[in-house]
């Protein structure tokens, strides 16, 4: 039990598993995106603090500004006038509410870069030699947020409208700034809160999508689960049933994948049966054949020596007979071997076509049948010349015997530039339509009767369409009863071993 647990858990912290990928992009997909979100809420709430602050500082300045305009606190800063002090004191109270409202320090500056005021009194009287006052004079107003040390610097100009711009653009002229920093400490409070609020709603939101992803996973893998139970037990032979698990389309392809190879295999299992069976008859029946006529002439004390003779004829006939079946048995089993290879050699197909038929010619002329070959174009292909020599003899050889008599059969041979085409066509018996499906099965046969009449072992078209599919062809037939039927083997001028394409 302990190492089905530990099997379980290694399997699911291997990358090889989809549970564990599905775990992880879900944990990945809800994750990221929270924490993408919080960095950019904060990042964005900084951005548009920053520039609220400046916005609502450089406002306030403004005004002060105008009230440094209409009191000439530019050019009266030094008067003793009663009236004078007295607005000067207003402006100078204005200043300091702004820098003790935002904990910083104003200074203003005129026009010759001599600093007027300052509220902190550090620096009044001296000159200053900024690039950004130097900046603001020329009527640009400038900021610059220093986050390491948190405070905002920012310039604005004391326009005065009624002078004049000694550059002729726009209306006014610049005759002071008003330098002023100030702290961004409540900003960055501020963002300290909300970066830990946000991170106490990531993490619990990082626990929810966590317990989702394993809940997720193990749901959308449960299908393949079934899948893999319900193989398990056809494989462990508890059922033989085709599976059906219609929770994805994945699953349905697997499973249609699987019934298919079942039914392939069904029908193996079958055909193997079959061909046990067929075996055991095929042979059986010479051998029972045998028996019978010994058994019948060691029953006779006084048979003659023709009856004898009659028996023995019979007896030979049948061990023929036995003999074929065997042959063709052994033949078969041969090419049924994945491992065996082929002798792949150039052969002339002309020349070995007409040594065929002239092997034929004997057997077609004792049943009037008409043999006539026709060669399109000389033909040299890479084969194996004693399988060829086998598919040829037997399309050949079937076209005469299945015949009819003073009928006709007709070899004609082409070529293109990938194959070759040798087709066998006849004036025969035919071949039922129902039964062009099963003609190169073993032992197949379309007319017993008549078959074993002319000694077929019903294995002929077996071992022919087993050694064109050795060379990588193609056997087609086309047929009408009573009038004939014709094979096209097609078959590549040059040799290609498998996986070698």
């Amino acid at each position: 039990m302990a190492a089905k647990i530990f099997d379980q858990l290694k399997l699911f912290l291997s990358l090889r598993s989809l549970k564990v990928r599905l775990f992880v992009i879900i944990l990945i997909v809800g994750i990221v995106p929270g924490i993408l979100m919080r960095y950019s809420i904060v990042s964005n709430y900084e951005e548009r603090a920053v520039q609220q602050r400046i916005s609502t500082v450089q406002n306030q300045l403004l005004v002060v500004g105008n009230h440094l305009l209409n009191n000439q606190y530019l050019t009266n800063y030094k008067s003793n006038d009663l009236a004078y002090a007295n607005s000067r004191a207003v402006i100078d109270a204005e200043l300091e509410m702004i820098a003790n409202l935002y904990e910083g320090r104003v200074m203003i500056i005129d026009s010759s870069l001599k600093i007027v005021r300052d509220t902190y009194r550090l620096s009044e009287g001296k000159t200053i030699i900024s690039e950004e006052v130097i900046q603001c004079l020329g009527g640009q107003d400038t900021y610059h947020y220093d986050k390491e040390h948190g405070y905002i610097e920012m310039t604005t100009p004391i326009v005065d409208p009624a002078a004049e711009n000694p550059d002729g653009k726009g209306s006014g002229k610049v005759v002071g700034v008003l330098l002023t920093s100030f702290s961004s400490d409540s900003i960055v409070e501020t963002m300290e809160i909300l970066n830990r609020n946000s991170m106490v709603w990531e993490q619990l939101t990082m626990v929810v999508i966590f317990g989702v992803a394993i809940v997720l996973s193990i749901v959308l893998t449960k299908p393949f689960s079934r899948v893999t139970d319900a193989i398990n037990e056809v494989q462990a032979g508890y059922s033989d049933e085709p599976i059906s698990v219609p929770d994805y389309t994945e699953t349905i392809h697997i499973v249609d994948a699987f019934n298919q190879l079942l039914e392939r295999m069904k029908a193996l299992d079958d055909s193997r049966q079959d061909f046990v069976a067929n075996v055991s008859h095929e042979l059986k029946t010479p051998m029972t054949s045998i028996k019978v006529l010994a058994d019948s002439l060691l029953a006779q004390e006084d048979a003659s020596a023709e009856l004898y003779r009659e028996f023995m004829e019979d007896i030979v006939s049948e061990i023929d007979r036995e003999n074929r079946i065997i042959t063709d048995l052994l033949a078969l089993v041969k090419m049924d071997k994945k491992a065996q290879e082929l002798n792949i050699a150039s052969v002339d197909i002309n020349a070995l076509t007409e040594l065929i038929l002239k092997r034929l010619r004997p057997i077609a002329r004792r049943k009037d049948v008409e043999l006539v070959f026709e060669s399109m174009r000389p033909v040299t292909a890479e084969v194996d010349e004693v399988k060829m020599t086998l598919v040829m003899t037997n399309l050949v050889e079937n076209a005469i015997k299945y015949n009819k008599e003073h009928g006709w059969v007709k070899v004609e041979l082409d070529a293109d530039h990938q194959y070759f085409t040798f087709k066998v066509s006849d004036s025969g018996l035919g071949i039922p339509e129902e039964s062009l499906a099963y003609i190169y099965e073993r032992f197949y046969r379309v007319d017993k009767s008549h078959s074993r009449e002319i000694g077929g072992t019903g294995l002929g078209l077996a071992i022919t369409k087993s050694a064109v599919l050795m060379h990588r062809g193609s056997i087609t037939v086309t047929s009408t009863e009573g009038e004939g039927s014709c094979f096209t083997v097609k078959i590549p001028l040059i040799y290609i071993a498998q996986g070698k394409e």
